[in-house]
């Protein structure tokens, strides 16, 4: 019967490979950089992923946590209790709660050009959209709808700009002497 044929080799080191970014790449695996910054202030790297987060008053596994009532054909629900652990670092639900509350921040803003070309479209055409996609400064072949869309954005990121342009639109020039 034949041999397999690389049993009987012997093992050689292999010079070519890096043992050290080996090693830094096995720990990368199996210790991920936890993003949150309360959470990972408080991880202990000595116990367990499940162990940490149930101290944190944090859930490892939902189905564990908020169990369902299963039903049964004989009549009565059996509801599953879910395990109880003690909550040793309740600051770090409490931080998270309070940044979650925080309001986000609307860092979208239009480039300058797009501006204009609304800008433009309302001095020369005012709400007539269809007038607007008819317009001979309408380069792109915008429909009626994509022009509507733009205006919009526009007034939800600029808002005070926005304002003061229609308040500037709604104003009668002044007579030319």
């Amino acid at each position: 019967m034949p041999k397999a044929k690389k049993s009987g080799k012997r093992k050689k080191f292999d010079y070519t490979q890096d043992r050290k970014k080996l090693k830094k790449q096995t720990f990368k695996k199996y210790n991920p950089r936890i993003e949150n910054t309360q959470i990972r202030n408080a991880w202990d790297d000595n116990k367990s992923t499940t162990r940490n987060l149930q101290e944190m008053g944090l859930a490892f596994d939902p189905n564990r946590t908020l169990p369902i009532a299963k039903k049964s054909l004989l009549g009565e629900d059996k509801v599953t209790k879910a395990p109880v652990g003690i909550v040793t670092k309740p600051y770090v639900v409490n931080q998270l709660q309070e940044e979650a509350d925080r309001p986000e921040k609307d860092s979208k803003t239009l480039s300058s050009d797009l501006m204009e070309y609304a800008q433009y479209m309302m001095r020369e055409h005012g709400d007539d959209f269809k007038a607007m996609a008819r317009d001979e400064k309408n380069y792109y072949q915008d429909t009626p709808k994509q022009i509507k869309r733009k205006v919009i954005e526009y007034q939800r990121c600029h808002k005070e700009h926005y304002d003061a342009f229609v308040q500037a639109l709604a104003t009668p020039p002044p007579p030319v002497q």
